[in-house]
């Protein structure tokens, strides 16, 4: 399907191009969006008349995007999860959770606007974009952790996964190494009672049979 950009999107170009999209992309995003519209006779014509004011009103926001841009570019936001001793989290943060932590921060951000490819769900420090306006891009950290004192330890660059520890190696190499001696300095069966002695021990031995008397 051909549309007309209505404003910048990345990847597909800027705004008034005519460009060629999936259908899929088109009907559910561009379209109901108000991101683009088909390029139809009809409204590349309609598209010039309200260029102008696309343009004055994209100008306005994206000023407003860089006043937000300034102060929230770089910021680390905190969030506290249950999750296993591997890091997994049970359950994930997604673009909702974030926008909602971000706004309590003082921050007003669209779920919309969190470049999230996919839920975090993991404990760790995590890089998140957020396009405030076609033009304008931030980057925020947010720390998923167990609870506060894990979070400063994050943030501190610290790795608070549980991981098998190198001694705990070490003894077990340590252990299979004296089965291995042990094998080789004595012989199967030494100093214990095989099965089959064992067997012969319990097993009743004959009484002699008692001679008869002769006759004289």
């Amino acid at each position: 399907m051909e549309v007309i950009l209505l404003e910048r999107i990345a990847k597909l170009g800027q705004m008034g191009d005519v460009v060629r999209v999936k259908d899929g992309f088109a009907r559910n995003f561009l379209l109901p969006k108000g991101k683009a519209m088909r390029a139809t006779a009809t409204n590349r014509t309609k598209f010039e008349g309200m260029k102008v004011d696309l343009q004055a009103t994209s100008l306005v926001a994206k000023g407003e995007a860089d006043k937000v841009a300034s102060k929230l570019d770089g910021q680390k936001f905190t969030v506290l999860r249950q999750a296993s001793e591997t890091g997994q989290l049970y359950g994930s943060v997604s673009p909702r959770d974030l926008a909602q932590i971000m706004t309590e921060g003082g921050f007003k951000v669209d779920r919309n606007q969190i470049a999230l490819n996919m839920p975090i769900k993991t404990i760790g420090s995590h890089k998140v974009p957020i396009v405030l306006h076609p033009e304008v891009e931030v980057t925020i950290t947010i720390n998923v952790a167990r609870n506060a004192d894990e979070a400063e330890r994050i943030a501190r660059g610290e790795d608070v996964t549980t991981r098998r520890d190198q001694g705990d190696e070490d003894d077990d190499a340590e252990a299979e190494a004296a089965k291995a001696l042990a094998a080789a300095v004595f012989e199967p069966g030494v100093g214990e009672a095989t099965a089959t002695d064992e067997a012969e021990d319990e097993t009743p031995k004959e009484k002699p049979a008692k001679e008869k008397p002769t006759k004289a």
